[in-house]
Order: C-alpha cells, then sequence, then structure tokens
C-alpha cells in the first residue's frame, strides 16, 4: 500500500493517530471487531490495557492471515466501555500500539459505548486495510 498520512496545521497536532489517511493500493481488508478473546473463545486480561493489547493482536492476527503489515492499517475505531478509564490509560496503551504496530498511525476514533458482545470486555478494535 501507498499511504499518505495528512495532519493539516490547522488542526489540533494528533497524538497517537493521523487525521487522514490517502490510501492507494490494489486490496481492501475489512476487519471485524476484536476484543480479547483468546483460542478458545474466552475473555483474558482484567485490565483495559491488558485486554487492549490482546484485542490489538487479533485484529493484527487477522490481518496479516489476509497479506497485510499494521503499516497497510487505514483506518482503525476502537470502542471501549469506559472512556475515562481509556483515557487514563492512554499513554500505556499508546506504547502498546507501538510495540505492536509501529508507528504509522491509521486514522482513528474512540468511541464509548455501553457494553460489548462479550460481557467481559473492554475493549473492541476494528478497521480497514489498503494492501499494495
Amino acid at each position: 500500500m501507498s499511504a499518505e498520512r495528512i495532519d493539516p496545521a490547522e488542526l489540533s497536532p494528533p497524538t497517537g493517530f493521523s487525521h487522514a489517511v490517502v490510501a492507494t493500493g490494489s486490496r481492501t481488508v475489512f476487519l471485524a471487531g476484536q476484543t480479547a478473546l483468546d483460542g478458545d473463545g474466552k475473555v483474558v486480561g482484567e485490565t483495559l490495557p491488558e485486554q487492549f493489547e490482546k484485542a490489538l493482536g487479533n485484529l493484527l492476527t487477522a490481518l496479516a492471515a489476509a497479506g497485510g503489515t499494521p503499516a497497510d492499517l487505514a483506518r482503525v475505531t476502537v470502542y471501549t466501555t469506559d472512556i475515562a478509564d481509556y483515557r487514563a490509560h492512554a499513554a500505556e496503551l499508546g506504547r502498546v500500539w507501538r510495540r505492536l504496530a509501529g508507528r504509522d498511525y491509521p486514522a482513528m476514533a474512540v468511541v464509548q459505548i455501553v457494553r460489548l458482545w462479550d460481557e467481559a470486555a473492554r475493549v473492541e478494535l476494528d478497521g480497514f486495510a489498503v494492501l499494495p
């Protein structure tokens, strides 16, 4: 994928995301929402950072199975059941992101929701990628 990350000077400086991503490629991969489910379908991790790491790992596993890399991510949406907890752990979540996915940030949004499909889940990530 060829990705141009655009962060206009008129907007607030982005931290951990890009304001816009122009992606050029030949395949679009739509990634289903991933929570902190292990291979047996059980939610793992008690804290939001633990669940975020597993959910992001699951998203990247699905992406890799489709032939993509984290740099191919064009858009990711994070759904959390507790935005205050998410904000309180933002620095730690950023470190997890950089360790697993690098610094080629996609366009992103974080949305608080009432609950997720799995009641024990505290965070879910979905997105799409454009592959070369």
